[in-house]
């Protein structure tokens, strides 16, 4: 990681004193930059990464701040390898902040799409987020957020038969699980981790997966993985109130996560169980 940040330009990152390390996850190395004249960047890189993963983040966060209006992290610099971006401030665990944080997000489910997709694929972790463009929601979440996953061996390693038939049988049930919801603009991969404040202690949104997609699959992984206080919810639906029954319906729309979870780590924790325990509940 010291060869890489050398390898930026001398205009853009001179003179670094400190390097420390940040949390990024199981895919890259993150590193806050601190200069001698004070400013601080963050710098995330991978030599290992595909070489469209970047500048697709790059997009993605520039998408999310020019259609919605939400407040994601200035880039600097993106190349095949890394990203410069803005260095920002931990997130405050107040009643406050969440209660931002849900309207900000409400607002960002707000903006309409016509389909369901995106116009490029992308990526979640290190396998391709598969976004080709559906008129069905019911179709897009079985077809590239359910079935997608199925095809990667450590998927099929990790489940047996009877629970990838069960599986399937909820892909065909979908129309009867889950209402009828128009395409939004979709974050992709928020969970309290991709959230920091900017220095006026407003929220700030990271790493994203972008497409058009139901507001509550997007929703799904902020209320399934260590969710933030109720406060959250509460202050989203003021800004976007949701259909009834949202709640029941946030473990279906998480399996994305956990199908993606085995298909890069195999079997992993208890991401098994909690996918059986949907297909008894849903299939």
């Amino acid at each position: 990681m010291n060869t890489l940040w050398k390898s930026l330009p001398s205009d853009v990152v001179p003179d670094v004193v400190d390097a420390e390390p940040l949390s990024g996850g199981a895919v890259n190395d993150v590193w806050r930059l601190t200069l001698a004249d004070g400013r601080a960047y963050v710098l995330k890189g991978s030599v290992e990464a595909p070489p469209d993963l970047f500048p697709l983040e790059a997009a993605g966060l520039r998408a999310l701040h020019e259609r919605a209006g939400i407040r994601t992290p200035q880039v600097f610099e993106v190349s095949a390898h890394h990203v410069l971006m803005e260095a920002l401030h931990p997130r405050p665990d107040t009643d406050e902040f969440w209660e931002a944080a849900g309207r900000t997000f409400a607002t960002l489910h707000t903006v309409r799409g016509d389909r369901f997709g995106w116009d490029t694929d992308g990526w979640l972790g290190l396998l391709p987020q598969e976004n080709g463009w559906a008129d069905d929601g019911h179709e897009f979440f079985a077809e590239h957020r359910i079935r997608r996953y199925l095809r990667e061996p450590k998927v099929r390693r990790a489940l047996e038969p009877a629970d990838l038939a069960g599986l399937e049988r909820i892909c065909e049930r979908l129309p009867q699980l889950v209402p009828t919801s128009p395409s939004v603009l979709n974050h992709g991969d928020l969970w309290r981790a991709n959230i920091v404040a900017d220095p006026a202690g407003e929220p700030v949104f990271l790493d994203p997966a972008v497409c058009w997609m139901w507001a509550e699959s997007d929703l799904s992984m902020m209320y399934c993985c260590d969710p933030p206080p109720d406060r959250f919810f509460r202050a989203y639906e003021e800004i976007s109130p949701l259909p009834d029954g949202w709640r029941d319906r946030m473990p279906l729309l998480h399996l994305r996560e956990h199908l993606s979870v085995l298909a890069h780590f195999g079997t992993y924790g208890d991401t098994v169980a909690r996918v059986r325990d949907v297909v008894r509940t849903f299939s």
